[in-house]
């Protein structure tokens, strides 16, 4: 009988909801801290950078703030306090396994290779490799690259797919390792490399913020696939859940759209065919 009751108080207790005090890992660690930390990048505009005031904007960091905003709620929280934690592509993963930062709000592209290491939210925005040149330069695809320098920034995707795509192109260019997107504007500017690749959105942000917008050339080819998504520690699913009823929310109501205007600008019309699919797709029921 005393087993019986023992295997019963446990099915029981499996059963039932926690409440905001019992959850584990992050949202308890927010409960216990009262804050939390978004990781952000310093210079990959519109989806994070900062600003001329020096406050981190963009995108991404609209979308983790609405995200702050929930966790707050889903804690019953009656104030909590948002710190914006810089990382770059090097760090940024280790940041969260780490425990520096809560989740990682830039242009991450989701692949099941980094699915190993972190968990992803539902889809946030779809973009493509691509090259930015100066004006004139005649630079509009990957087989312009020809006895050329191109640009990439270090740890992120786009170093192998550019050499995939000289490689399927038969054309020899030196890709030129750079630490950030606005070291290759520099870079370029200066004559130091012919183009700069990287995800199309990000050279988007590149010209909106640029002084020298008129001499930069982003290229209509896009040789890559990636779809980016916020990425959270793994494991926790709780968390992970707080966040993507935050972008179904926004996917189902529409609002998406004035954060994706708002940032893109003079270059909304040139979202790719696939990102109102990633909306709908990922505007999943409650």
């Amino acid at each position: 009988m005393k087993i019986f009751l023992i295997a019963v108080s446990a099915l029981i207790l499996l059963a039932s909801p926690l409440s905001a005090a019992e959850q584990s890992g992050t949202l308890e660690q927010i409960k216990e801290s009262g804050t939390i930390r978004l990781g952000y990048r310093e210079s990959e505009p519109p989806m994070s950078f900062v600003d001329e005031s020096g406050k981190p904007v963009g995108y991404s960091i609209d979308l983790c703030r609405r995200i702050a905003t929930a966790v707050k709620a889903e804690l019953k929280m009656p104030e909590i306090a948002v710190e914006l934690v810089p990382v770059n592509a090097a760090n940024r993963f280790t940041a969260l396994s780490d425990n520096k930062i809560d989740i990682l709000c830039g242009s991450t592209t989701k692949t099941l290779s980094r699915s190993e290491i972190v968990d992803f939210t539902q889809l946030t925005f779809v973009t493509g490799a691509s090259l930015l040149s100066l004006d004139g330069s005649k630079v509009a695809a990957v087989a312009d690259l020809q006895g050329k320098k191109v640009g990439v920034v270090k740890g992120t995707t786009t170093i192998e797919v550019l050499k995939g795509a000289l490689k399927d192109s038969l054309t020899e260019a030196e890709v030129v390792p750079v630490d950030s997107a606005s070291d290759a504007v520099k870079s370029l500017l200066d004559g130091k490399i012919d183009a700069f690749s990287s995800d199309q959105v990000v050279l988007i942000g590149l010209v909106l913020t640029s002084e020298d917008k008129g001499d930069l050339v982003i290229s209509n080819e896009l040789f890559s696939f990636e779809p980016f998504a916020l990425a959270v520690r793994r494991n926790d699913a709780d968390f992970r859940l707080v966040a993507d009823r935050v972008l179904s929310h926004l996917y189902r109501s529409g609002q998406i759209i004035q954060i994706y205007k708002k940032w893109f600008g003079q270059f909304s019309n040139k979202a790719p065919a696939a990102l109102g699919a990633v909306y709908r797709l990922n505007a999943t029921p409650e």
